[in-house]
């Protein structure tokens, strides 16, 4: 293809942190602590979109969901024991080598790809929900990106969009204080130029032919050291869009 969505900086920066994505206590801790909330908020749309039974032990059975950016597996591995077919894509070979032992290790079947989304799209893949979680803020080409993870999203599918503001706060919170001031991140893991609005992503996601169904801003709450779900968008947020059935 002519055009990518690769940054190769952005690469090399996850590359050398790859070792690490599923120690709790090393450079993805943030990551950690921010899963429970996003899967949660997975959880409960897609068993309300898709009318499944959330008592169940595997409610999700049955759906096709990929997860473009997957990292070292955060959100593949328990969204496949919630039963889905999972597929996880990342540009980082040697991520997607990580989230592999890890699978196998916990005994899950997931399909972990070294590619990214934009040649799924010219493989003509689709799925019924795509995950585009925490990406991008890291791509070259952010309107490719986002054509090619809504142009994998089948009629009556969802996709998934968190990501973080661009507001002054959004710089002080998760660029000075999370990387310089608290170390919760390496420094230079974000530059907050390439934050994205939620004006932006709501944007970028109906040119693509998919309509914003539900968003949120996610918080941090420093004496429960935990995340949650708040209607505050200014720094962290999430977005939910659907594509209209056929």
């Amino acid at each position: 293809m002519s055009q990518t969505t690769i940054n190769d900086a952005e690469i090399a920066k996850f590359t050398a942190m790859a070792e690490e994505w599923w120690d709790p206590t090393g450079k993805f801790k943030p990551l950690h602590k921010f899963n429970p909330v996003r899967l949660s908020y997975i959880r409960e749309h897609l068993i309300r979109h898709f009318g499944k039974d959330g008592a169940l032990m595997r409610p999700l059975e049955g759906l096709t969901i990929l997860d473009v950016g997957c990292g070292g597996g955060l959100l593949c591995e328990p969204l496949t024991r919630l039963g889905a077919r999972v597929t996880g894509i990342d540009a980082a070979e040697r991520n997607i080598a990580i989230a592999r032992i890890h699978a196998e290790q916990s005994g899950l079947d997931i399909d972990y790809r070294a590619t990214t989304s934009e040649a799924l799209v010219e493989a003509g893949a689709t799925f019924d929900v795509v995950l585009n979680m925490e990406v991008v803020e890291h791509v070259d080409n952010v309107p490719l990106y986002m054509q090619s993870c809504a142009d994998l999203v089948r009629p009556g599918g969802l996709m998934f969009t968190a990501t973080i503001n661009r507001t002054a706060r959004a710089f002080a919170l998760a660029v000075v204080g999370a990387e310089y001031v608290l170390g919760w991140l390496p420094k230079g893991t974000h530059d907050w130029k390439k934050f994205l609005t939620p004006d932006e992503i709501r944007s970028l996601i109906t040119r693509n032919g998919l309509v914003v169904t539900d968003e949120t801003g996610v918080v941090y709450n420093p004496l429960a050291d935990s995340w949650r779900a708040a209607p505050d968008m200014g720094v962290n947020y999430m977005m939910l869009a659907a594509r209209p059935s056929a």
